[in-house]
């Protein structure tokens, strides 16, 4: 085991853990910061989201497995009827199809939002 397979997972832990605490700290500063301003700290703990998390989850992740699937199906016409090489057709189709199934479920998302 040389060394740098040692300071790798030490590096990627450092930077995680780093990430988490400057995340917590500029969040426990702000509060305090309004704390000492006097203003309503309600904003914290107000309805966050008018969709539940859940939802958009679900949206997203059907989703994500229709695009996946329809990417597939794509890929299998494309390498078929029109000689497109497989290696190319079926990762570019399945990841472009998988992206417009996650953009739809954006805009689907935000306009769950906006309805609620």
């Amino acid at each position: 085991m040389g060394p740098g397979e040692v300071i790798i997972p030490i590096v990627f832990f450092a930077v995680v853990f780093g990430i988490f605490y400057l995340f917590i700290t500029a969040r426990n500063k702000e509060r305090i910061a309004l704390i000492e301003k006097g203003a309503d700290a309600s904003i914290f703990y107000g309805d966050r989201r008018a969709t539940p998390m859940w939802k958009v989850f679900i949206i997203n992740f059907a989703l994500l497995l229709m695009g996946i699937g329809i990417g597939i199906f794509i890929a299998a016409i494309l390498s078929d009827t029109m000689g497109v090489d497989e290696d190319v057709a079926y990762p570019g189709t399945i990841f472009l199809m998988s992206g417009v199934g996650l953009f739809t479920g954006f805009y689907l998302t935000k306009k769950l939002n906006s309805d609620t």
